[in-house]
């Protein structure tokens, strides 16, 4: 008997192992078939709707390069020295071009202002102003509230910054990036 006990109990405990391998590998197939659910089209019955998915506007590299050769020329008009940056609506830098003469600090200011621009859909010289009322503003990674900065919008919606660095004040800064966001509306 002590035989057949040890069978019966072997076969037992291989049903209850082979069960929960079974149970495994199904529970790790779920989330392969929902991921296959999500690689549906949009629209189709078994898969997710439009109304799952935005459509963004972007600035093109030629348009970001355009922006930023318009504030360049406005800035030399003026006989200052400048960097320009466009970032998009992420932050993330389409173009920068630094003028002849610019100072090293400039190339990461612009980029500053530029995000800081695009982040809140205001010019950097209005969001100073804001410091008065909430001084960890400035605290934010990223971020630098000086004048200069000017939001790109499409509809009313941010879409990119563009931030110059260089000249003597941020008003001169921020006009020079007015001349960019100028150049895109023609």
């Amino acid at each position: 008997m002590k035989t057949r006990t040890r069978v019966l109990t072997g076969t037992v405990l291989a049903v209850a192992l082979g069960a929960g391998a079974f149970g495994a590998v199904s529970a790790s197939a779920s989330p392969a078939a929902t991921t296959a659910q999500a690689a549906a089209v949009p629209g189709k019955k078994d898969g997710p709707s439009d109304k799952d998915f935005t459509t963004t506007t972007h600035l093109t590299v030629d348009a970001a390069t355009r922006a930023a050769q318009a504030a360049l020329r406005a800035a030399a008009a003026e006989n200052q020295k400048v960097t320009v940056a466009v970032v998009d609506r992420n932050g993330n830098t389409i173009v920068t071009l630094r003028g002849d003469g610019a100072g090293p600090q400039s190339y990461e200011s612009a980029q500053r202002k530029a995000f800081t621009a695009v982040s809140w859909n205001a010019p950097t010289s209005v969001l100073v102003g804001r410091l008065a009322q909430t001084p960890n503003l400035k605290d934010i990674p990223g971020t630098l509230f000086l004048g200069g900065g000017t939001p790109v919008q499409a509809n009313g919606a941010p879409v990119a910054g563009i931030g110059v660095a260089g000249a003597p004040s941020g008003d001169l800064d921020e006009k020079f990036a007015k001349a960019g966001v100028d150049a895109l509306g023609k």
